[in-house]
């Protein structure tokens, strides 16, 4: 037996959602405009089916599907680079984005596509055998970065996560105060999140703190993945200085 799931998701209208497959190097191999819209885009082994909804609404959209690959980094680059090119930028919030690319604490590498139509696509890399969520960290710091982390790309809920990582950051003080790491990508999150929610004053004001926050080698390899949503967030005109070597 040999079996294959084909996620059929909605939209309003297929074109622009077609549109937006393409930039992602997908290819429209099926397109019926009756009896009822409907579309079929494919890329390499990825197969997804839409249907059009006259008075469906894409920002109250819960439609998603999951994706495994065996090179996660390397997709989450060239969707960023087709992206760019439609678009003239990377969307990162609204409809469509595209969120940052991390470890999750279920054992997968993984980012979140959400398209025209509301749809959202978590795109993930296994990097480990247990696939179960971790629990939470004892230590304080470490377990505001892991809520504020699901509320933020799991729930996609960034004021769920705003309101974690502010309530952490004023409780930082005496002898409870994040490590330089722990206070990094704390900033970086918090900036995330107000991007996301058009705050874009919060958001620069995280990014300026972070970019204060100094960073051994080490710890700078450690925190990758955030060094470069930093790079990301930079807001235009403003300077955030890099978090430099201590």
């Amino acid at each position: 037996m040999s079996e294959k799931t084909i996620p059929v998701l909605p939209c309003r209208t297929l074109r622009p959602v077609l549109d937006f497959y393409a930039a992602l190097g997908f290819e429209t191999t099926f397109q019926q405009r009756s009896p009822h819209p409907y579309a079929v885009v494919e890329r390499g082994g990825i197969q997804l089916h839409f249907f059009g909804m006259k008075r469906y609404e894409p920002a109250e959209s819960f439609s998603t599907c999951c994706i495994r690959t065996d090179d996660v980094d390397g997709l989450y680059e060239a969707f960023r680079a087709g992206l760019k090119e439609a678009y003239g930028r990377v969307p990162a919030r609204g409809l469509p984005r595209i969120g940052p690319l991390k470890d999750t604490s279920h054992g997968v590498r993984q980012f979140l596509v959400t398209d025209p139509g509301g749809n959202c696509l978590r795109i993930g890399q296994p990097t480990g055998r247990d696939q179960h969520h971790r629990p939470a960290p004892g230590e304080p710091f470490s377990r505001a970065l892991h809520h504020a982390s699901l509320f933020a790309d799991s729930k996609e809920d960034p004021a769920g996560a705003a309101k974690i990582i502010d309530r952490a950051l004023r409780t930082g003080t005496g002898d409870g105060r994040p490590t330089p790491v722990q206070l990094f990508r704390l900033l970086v999150l918090r900036a995330d999140v107000a991007g996301r929610l058009g705050d874009e004053a919060t958001a620069a004001s995280a990014l300026v703190r972070a970019g204060a926050v100094r960073l051994t080698a080490r710890e700078r390899e450690s925190v990758r993945d955030d060094l470069e949503r930093f790079e990301e967030l930079r807001v235009p005109g403003d300077t955030p200085r890099d978090p430099g070597g201590a």
